[in-house]
């Protein structure tokens, strides 16, 4: 039988003896390789963006507006647009000009919400008015009735119609206007999900927020005509405009897809980068602890003959063999794992719920070879020692394994934690929303860093506080901390998860938490409200803006909108990074609180924009200067800067007048009005006033100042979400590597338990200096983490102005309890495992 046979035929005999340290290699390969799987599946999903269709599933073509902004500076580059970009009304004839168009269905949406007694129909898309010829393109067939033919009139999906016959009159709020009778002249069955009222031609062309325009366009191939190859000519014919088959057409449907691209990218990219750090560290402190535990027995090896590649590379074949097996439990895992982690961002609103999880070859795959790639290194290089020693000194070393480690760590430990110092260094010079991207990884560095001069610091420490540990734990305590001392080794690599799950607990969440109070209070500080009027409908008319005007004691009316755009011309070179739009109106009491260096904010009418001064000075502009900007559905406006602004550092919005702001957004109106109240008015009886004077609008909604911050935090907890997923899912997975290590360093002492119990000692005895070890653990880990943890939190509270770390003190105390609930209770149950045999047996076991 040739050698390589022999090895692998040891290997395998071997693996029976040892399932406690098979296992625990086996889980952390398991779970590691299911989360690169799922990365994986997350990032093919941001590539495809998939979303099938719905409302346009009839139509084999859909064309949109520009897919996006091209950057002056990129020779390919184009951003998505935050609005939907619609059609110009006269490329419709030019679309179905193009041979093989049997014909073209034009889209027309606007806000539009059916009004009960219980209030407005919730559910859906606001933009549910819709023209009656585009009821095609559902298709939507008519169950009963007709069409609607004249003003008035309109037609209801089966699910709006509950209870509705035709010929009955039903109340529709159309673009946030009191609501007003429409005669029922149908109802249209379809398997689209949300509501869909259909007007006459004349109401659209009255309703429409976007004149000139049309949403998108449906087009259906003449017969025997390819739909692909229609798209490719409709193209190259109509440039300019984005041409959509199959999935994709999903994207013109839903606005969101598009942009959920970015936070997909996110959290596929930085989760994957982190679960690989993790699963490195993990991985090889698992497979390191089982090595260290079978010195002596590859020592015999050595020294009945073996060399020292053949002892290489039976290591290497048993790590692989159970490598192997578990990667592939991973892959149907990873299936299970992907589609949860997708459901919980769609669940949560991080992403659009119409958009498909995609998991195809490549991302089983790429999780395959990455998790056997990590496993094959962690092997190879835990081996080495065992493999290079002399065979003597090797026995002498598997007795009492030294704490000391050599140059080669020692330097990689200095330069993993000069990089945490880089890291945290630059975070204070980068602006404040990108600097998490920067000090995040911070957490890494620190803990491989912790992880590679691991048996030194807890020797250290043994050393150092062996005698405050004996005093304060009692006479268990001494022998706890001389096992801390002499097995520093194997206790470091149980330290190591404990330390990542703490760092990365307390340094995401934190950071976290100090970014959104610094965000959520700068976008709140840059706008001043005594009351905020919420339309419920979906938009805001000019009437509820007179109604509320003409309330005593009202000062300023303003509708408020959002969105974001680019400084085209001179371009500001922001690249895919748009900048933040507000559209407010001016009035004898501003809204905006942000300070005016120069110019006025009177002036802020028509083609006009109020600029952050930071932004003017880079780009060398002032006051009366003119500028192109490209807004949020991809429109030009060509606006004179009236006023600058001190905006926050970090946190700049371009002001624009809400009128030309609305009419680049996909809606077309704004859906919030600010109210302030006149000069010597009481804030709270302007509240109360609004809130009496509205009241009989229909799902209007009225606040105070403090609505305005609440609604930022809403949306800033919705992009937190990804980073406390990511939070959630590394410390789990730490959890459980420090659950392995721990379980199999306690099991594998069994011999070592049972010579205590011989020489006097009880059971809770050694359960006491288990515990007291255990304790060791704990502490250590936790302040390391933290430590660590800082190098992340106080650069990114720094750079948001706060000085102080901010965030509810809680998640502190709950990560050392979740530390102590780790390593007590699987102590305490490995250490009544390993004593169930007599100590005359558990001495004649293998072990140290």
């Amino acid at each position: 039988m040739s050698p390589r046979r022999v090895v692998l035929r040891m290997a395998l005999a071997s693996l029976r003896f040892r399932a406690a340290a098979s296992l625990a290699t086996f889980v952390a390969i398991l779970v590691g390789c299911s989360l690169l799987i799922a990365c994986g599946g997350l990032f093919e999903t941001a590539l495809t963006l998939d979303a099938q269709p719905q409302r346009l599933a009839a139509a084999p073509v859909v064309v949109g507006g520009s897919a996006g902004f091209k950057l002056p500076d990129e020779e390919s580059q184009v951003v998505p647009y935050s609005e939907r970009a619609g059609v110009p009304a006269d490329q419709l004839t030019r679309l179905a000009g193009v041979p093989g168009v049997d014909q073209v269905v034009p889209d027309v949406s606007f806000p539009a919400v059916l009004v009960t007694a219980a209030g407005p129909q919730a559910g859906g898309d606001a933009l549910a008015g819709h023209g009656w010829e585009s009821a095609a393109l559902a298709p939507y067939t008519l169950a009963s009735g007709t069409p609607p033919q004249n003003a008035g009139q309109v037609v209801l999906d089966e699910a709006s119609a509950a209870g509705v016959q035709v010929g009955a009159q039903v109340a529709i709020a159309v673009d946030g206007a009191q609501p007003r009778d429409f005669v029922v002249t149908g109802i249209a069955h379809s398997d689209v999900s949300g509501p869909a009222l259909f007007f006459s031609a004349g109401d659209v062309q009255q309703f429409a927020t976007h004149p000139g325009t049309v949403d998108l366009a449906g087009v259906f191939p003449a017969p025997g005509v390819d739909a692909d190859d229609l798209a490719g000519r409709l193209a190259e014919q109509v440039p300019g405009l984005t041409v959509l088959t199959g999935a994709d057409r999903g994207s013109a449907e839903f606005p969101g897809i598009e942009a959920a691209q970015l936070p997909l990218i996110l959290l596929a990219g930085v989760f994957g980068g982190m679960v690989l750090v993790v699963m490195a560290l993990v991985v090889s402190a698992t497979i390191s602890l089982t090595v260290r535990q079978r010195q002596q027995e590859l020592a015999l090896l050595r020294a009945t003959g073996a060399t020292p590649k053949q002892v290489h590379r039976m290591v290497l074949s048993e790590t692989m063999v159970v490598a192997v097996l578990a990667a592939i439990a991973g892959v149907f895992l990873g299936r299970f794992v992907g589609t949860r982690i997708f459901a919980i961002t769609t669940e949560d609103g991080v992403l659009p719920p119409q958009l498909e999880f995609s998991q195809g070859i490549i991302a089983f795959a790429g999780g395959l070879v990455l998790a056997l790639g990590i496993s094959f290194a962690a092997a190879w290089f835990a081996a080495l020692p065992a493999a290079r020693s002399r065979p003597l000194q090797a026995l002498a070393e598997a007795s009492i394994p030294s704490a000391k480690v050599n140059e080669v760590r020692k330097f990689g430990a200095k330069i993993f934690a000069g990089f945490t110092v880089l890291l945290a260094v630059a975070t204070l010079f980068l602006p404040v929303d990108i600097a998490s991207a920067a000090c995040g990884p911070a957490v890494l560095t620190g803990s491989i860093a912790v992880a590679l001069i691991g048996p030194e610091l807890m020797a250290y420490v043994a050393t150092r506080f062996g005698p405050l540990i004996r005093r304060v734990g009692g006479r268990d305590a001494t022998l706890a901390v001389i096992n801390s001392r002499t097995r520093a080794v194997a206790f470091a690599a149980v330290l190591t998860p404990i330390t990542l799950a703490t760092a990365v607990a307390l340094g995401n969440v934190y950071a976290e938490t100090t970014q959104q109070h610094a965000i959520v209070g700068a976008y709140a500080e840059q706008l001043q409200a005594d009351a905020v009027v919420d339309s419920g409908t979906g938009a805001v008319s000019a009437d509820l803006v007179r109604a509320v005007q003409q309330v005593p004691g009202v000062g300023t009316v303003s509708p408020l909108v959002t969105s974001q755009g680019w400084i085209e011309e001179p371009y500001d070179g922001n690249g895919s990074d748009p900048g933040r739009l507000l559209g407010v109106d001016a009035g004898d009491t501003s809204v905006l609180a942000t300070p005016v260096t120069s110019g006025t904010l009177r002036d802020l009418t028509g083609d006009t924009v109020a600029l952050p001064e930071d932004i003017a000075d880079d780009l060398d502009l002032k006051l009366g200067d003119t500028i192109t900007m490209r807004l949020g559905d991809g429109g030009q406006a060509h606006v004179r800067i009236v006023a600058l602004l001190d905006s926050p550092s970090g946190y700049p919005s371009i002001v624009l007048p809400a009128a030309l702001l609305a009419q680049h957004t996909t809606s077309g109106v704004a859906s919030r009005l600010l109210v302030r109240a006149a000069d010597g008015q009481d804030a709270s009886a302007v509240v109360s006033a609004v809130t009496a004077a509205t009241h009989n609008w229909p799902g209007v909604v009225v606040g105070d100042s403090d609505t305005l911050t609440e609604s930022f935090a809403a949306s800033a907890d919705v992009e937190a979400m990804i980073h406390y997923l990511l939070a959630v899912l590394a410390i789990a997975y730490a959890a459980i590597a420090a659950v392995n290590t721990l379980a199999v360093a306690v099991l594998s002492r069994r011999r070592e338990f049972g010579v205590q119990r011989l020489a006097g000692a009880g059971r809770r005895q050694v359960r006491s200096m288990l515990m007291i070890e255990g304790g060791i653990l704990a502490v250590l880990g936790i302040v390391l983490g933290t430590v660590i943890s800082l190098f992340t939190m106080v650069p990114m509270a720094i750079s948001s102005g706060t000085i102080v770390p901010v965030g509810p003190i809680w998640v502190f105390f709950a990560v050392i309890a979740a530390v102590f609930v780790i390593v007590w209770p699987v102590t305490a149950l490995s250490a009544r495992l390993a004593m169930r045999r007599s100590p005359i047996e558990a001495v004649s076991l293998p072990g140290q």
